[in-house]
């Protein structure tokens, strides 16, 4: 089992970081980066085995077209060393995730423009390729941005490191399959992502319920491919079910109080039995949490030696 780290930008407000809408967790990217280190080593602390960089909200959607044109690489570059820092302080062997956002605003499949996808996508990775030990391509809503993403990886990170890409799920309402955001089956979107190199595929920024049947889609997926080598993992939000209008930026959203550090290690217990070996969280869940699973999966794997 491999621990993934928390929420970054709950435990930037909670430390009283630069904090504000649009700019969201980007604001302490620019104005106050050693806070942003002090949480991942928070995370490393709490038994983080992958840490993943603050430069979810670098994009046009949350810092300006301006600014973007203007800082985007730099920022990410930023993002990426305050990971490093983080790893080199702690004298741990913890890896570094160079996250790659939805480009045009989370949860909003109906915002995607293919031909935008270099112009956002470049500086990020230009910027966090020399920090990072793979990529995190996180709460894609839609199949062709994951894909766009992917291809333009191939192109731009010489070095070919690994690439995870992390789908985020319809949770506002029941269905009788899991869908991304857009629609789009979880079967649909796995036997995509299985023809294109890819390391993992996870389920992330969702409420933890819709989770386990994605998982289970997921796995029995790739064992139809024969691509079994590639990894599953989960990482939920700790919000309440998210609207199909949601943009994920009006607010600081509220979160459940039934998701403590136990209650979430109950839906990681079962993630694992459907096949996953990268959990950790997303929005909400903080190095509490993270302690509660790295102690749980820790003392589980000592057992079975």
């Amino acid at each position: 089992m491999t621990i993934i780290d928390g929420g970054m930008g709950r435990e930037l407000a909670k430390r009283g970081a630069p904090f504000r809408q649009p700019e969201w967790s980007a604001l302490a990217m620019i104005e106050a980066p050693e806070i942003v280190r002090d949480v991942h080593r928070d995370f490393i602390r709490s038994g983080a085995a992958v840490i993943t960089t603050n430069s979810y909200a670098l994009v046009p959607f949350h810092i300006g077209a301006e600014r973007f044109a203007e800082q985007a690489q730099d920022l990410a570059a930023s993002a990426g060393e305050m990971a490093r820092d983080a790893v080199a302080l702690e004298g741990t062997t913890t890896k570094v995730a160079g996250s790659i956002p939805p480009l045009f605003g989370s949860y909003r499949a109906d915002l995607f423009e293919a031909e935008h996808v270099e112009d956002i996508a470049s500086p990020l990775i230009t910027g966090l390729r020399p920090y990072v030990d793979h990529w995190l391509v996180e709460t894609q809503s839609l199949i062709a941005e994951s894909v766009a993403v992917r291809e333009l990886l191939t192109k731009l990170d010489t070095d070919n490191k690994p690439v995870w890409v992390s789908f985020t799920l319809e949770d506002s309402e029941h269905l009788d399959v899991p869908r991304l955001r857009s629609g789009e089956t979880v079967e649909e979107a796995v036997a995509t992502l299985a023809e294109l190199n890819i390391e993992s595929i996870l389920f992330n920024c969702c409420q933890p319920e819709v989770i386990e049947q994605a998982l289970e889609v997921a796995r029995s997926v790739l064992e139809q491919k024969d691509t079994k080598q590639i990894k599953l993992g989960a990482y939920a939000n700790a919000f309440p079910p998210q609207p199909k209008d949601a943009t994920a930026n009006d607010g600081l959203d509220e979160v459940r109080d039934d998701l403590t550090p136990p209650a979430y290690l109950v839906w990681a217990k079962k993630w694992q039995t459907q096949g996953a070996s990268l959990i950790g969280g997303c929005c909400g869940i903080g190095p509490e949490h993270i302690n509660e699973l790295s102690q749980y999966f820790t003392e589980a794997a000592t057992t079975l030696r």
